[in-house]
């Protein structure tokens, strides 16, 4: 049965993920309200706003109606191969930044106002609350003008495109963005892990993952982003605990400073969701919804994570107890120089990525031609008919004895035999005679 063309070449270009959930908060939309307008689940919803799916078909146009992606007078056409390459090559070199500058955010007010939060549940390890009166509250607890974009290393000049070529070819675009976001990436996965040769692993897995998925990477808003939520969600794996290498952090670099090193402890001792909320909006200056959209949380639910690791970490600092202050030694704890790390290049990325998927691959197909190949020997050599099995005679104990007369010993059988052969020599039987 063939696919129907609407389901094969989608016709819609959607928004990207993390601007598929901005679109609906900005309508003021729920997730069960946009689930029964578009007749799905919520769970649907959820993975459309996650980028694990996406809508196809008729469902694809309405959902891009719904959030304003198209406008009356239908849906934009679908980019051709020469609009692909140009968004290729100007993705992978676009820096990471927040959806909305953070300049625009209204003026600071203290961090306690507008939210009514319980002692108990700021306590550390408490359960993490889901829901919040005022989630605004955290955004205008920030008293300091953040940069658009923060990143520990400069962008990476452009790479020349070759000569004839229309633009940069995928290897180029890779090396270019792995050039760029890997030193800063591995510097802020240590400083959420407190674990170096695990930073570095993530990373490269993270550039390996993108490398296989790279024309979705490629065309992404964020490139840089979604390498980065590819490496925390490694880093932060519980799997990694029962690594004997990746037991315990590392001890803080010497060239570190005091207060670097008593705030990277203070991190370390945050539970992880809470650890990489805090990182990715006082450290790298994401905004609430992005933050939210990055850890897979609901936008109250990243607010009281951020509430929590403030209060936790004000307590093992009072200086720290400040949002401003917070921001801001978190920033330039972000914000400087990676030490010297040993990358693998570029290409042994690639290189590397590929091997493991040619391994895989051929695994799978070895695993299935296996489990082929014994199925049809069990097809050929099974039996077509059942054939009764004749079981071994075996001694039975404890049977009792048959009923009836005893069998005859030796002089009994003596004894019946002699007297059926000799006459009996006794008296006349006596006859009654007839009168």
């Amino acid at each position: 049965m063939s696919r129907s063309t609407a389901d094969s070449t989608p016709s819609v270009t959607l928004p990207t993920p993390k601007e598929r959930r901005r679109l609906r908060e900005a309508l003021a939309l729920s997730e069960e309200q946009v689930a029964e307008a578009m007749g799905v689940t919520k769970a649907t919803v959820k993975a459309w706003e996650a980028g694990r799916s996406a809508p196809r078909g008729r469902k694809r146009e309405a959902y891009a109606r719904l959030l304003g992606a198209c406008g009356p007078e239908g849906p934009p056409p679908s980019p051709g191969p020469a609009g692909r390459a140009e968004a290729v090559s100007g993705a992978a070199l676009t820096p990471s930044a927040p959806s909305s500058p953070v300049s625009s955010r209204p003026p600071a007010t203290p961090a306690g106002d507008g939210v009514s939060m319980p002692a108990e549940r700021l306590k550390p390890g408490a359960p993490e609350p889901e829901t919040v009166e005022k989630p605004e509250a955290v955004e205008e607890s920030r008293a300091v003008e953040k940069p658009e974009a923060v990143g520990p290393a400069e962008p990476a000049a452009p790479v020349e495109a070759p000569a004839g070529s229309g633009g940069l070819t995928p290897e180029e675009a890779f090396d270019a963005l792995y050039a760029h976001a890997a030193p800063g990436l591995v510097h802020q996965t240590y400083l959420l892990t407190g674990r170096r040769a695990l930073s570095r692993e993530a990373v490269e897995r993270a550039f390996q993952q993108a490398w296989q998925r790279w024309p979705e990477v490629a065309v992404d808003a964020d490139p840089v982003g979604w390498v980065r939520a590819t490496a925390y969600e490694y880093a932060l794996s519980p799997w990694h605990r029962l690594r004997r290498a990746h037991k315990h952090p590392d001890a803080a670099p010497a060239e570190a400073g005091r207060r670097g090193q008593e705030l990277l402890s203070a991190l370390l001792e945050l539970p992880p969701p809470y650890r990489r909320t805090v990182l990715l909006y006082d450290g790298l200056g994401l905004d609430l919804p992005d933050t939210a959209a990055e850890t897979e949380a609901s936008t109250p639910a990243a607010a009281n994570r951020l509430l929590h690791a403030r209060t936790v970490l004000g307590r093992k600092d009072p200086e720290l107890a400040e949002p401003e202050e917070l921001h801001r030694r978190l920033n330039a704890l972000v914000a400087e120089e990676p030490a010297a790390t040993a990358l693998p290049a570029a290409r042994a990325v690639r290189t590397g990525s590929e091997h493991r998927t040619r391994t895989w691959t051929r695994a799978v197909v070895g695993v299935t031609a296996v489990l082929i190949a014994m199925t049809g020997f069990t097809a050929v050599t099974a039996p077509t008919r059942y054939v009764p099995v004749n079981a071994p005679g075996e001694t039975v104990n404890g049977v009792p004895v048959r009923g009836g007369p005893e069998k005859l010993r030796p002089e009994d059988v003596e004894l019946r035999d002699r007297l059926r052969s000799e006459p009996n020599p006794g008296p006349e039987r006596l006859l009654p005679v007839a009168g």
